[in-house]
């Protein structure tokens, strides 16, 4: 008689419907913060650093032809320097977490130990270093072929400069939203960080290249 209730309630819908939700895995935030945080960061450096540079070039020489050499050549660049860039700090970490866990596994006497701390170390594995340096060079050709697309079918200077302005604003906006839904964080803080942020660096940006680009016009 017991059994047949132990059964019955295995098999009655409502405990097949609790049982998912009490069995479902939650997120691991902390392991998706690795990848947002670089795809993110890329994203967000291709995005100013083409723009900066466009829009500083712009209010030197209203060419649209320089406007997009100068964006691409900056995309070309970015995307090469933050694949080599990723490429080393993975690396470098790999080696580092290796070393450590091999002065750990030293320490240790026991085999269960042992077996516990690579099994640890399994499961934080760092990314691959080849995998990481494609997906940071296509993060920042993502952010900057943004400007580059607002620019490219656009004649007159000035509205094309103040265009390139107001996509990379909304660009950014749209990185901030994004980076907050994907790890569950503020929306509004995310967002104004993301922009002010990238304001300060494409101003700063701006004006050096636009003084730079001042001084050596009349040398």
């Amino acid at each position: 008689m017991a059994s047949n209730v132990e059964l019955s309630e295995r098999s009655s819908p409502m405990s097949q419907k609790s049982r998912p939700r009490a069995e479902k895995e939650e997120v691991d935030y902390m392991q998706r913060a690795q990848w947002l945080r670089a795809a993110l960061l890329g994203a967000n450096d291709g995005l100013v650093t083409v723009a900066s540079l466009m829009m500083g070039v712009g209010s030197i020489k209203e060419d649209v032809k320089a406007m997009l050499l100068v964006g691409f050549a900056g995309l070309v660049a970015g995307a090469c320097s933050m694949a080599i860039g990723e490429f080393v700090s993975v690396c470098t970490q790999r080696d580092i977490e290796t070393a450590q866990m091999k002065r750990t596994i030293e320490t240790k006497t026991s085999l269960s130990a042992i077996d516990e701390q690579e099994e640890e170390e399994k499961k934080e594995r760092p990314p691959n270093p080849g995998q990481a340096a494609i997906a940071s060079a296509l993060a920042f050709s993502v952010g900057a072929a943004v400007p580059l697309l607002a620019a490219v079918f656009i004649e007159n200077h000035k509205v094309r400069m103040a265009v390139v302005a107001i996509v990379a604003t909304l660009a950014l906006l749209v990185f901030g939203v994004t980076g907050a839904v994907l790890g569950k964080t503020s929306v509004v803080k995310s967002s104004v960080r993301v922009v002010i942020g990238g304001w300060m660096a494409m101003a700063l940006t701006f004006g050096l290249t636009k003084f730079i680009g001042s001084e050596a016009m009349q040398i």
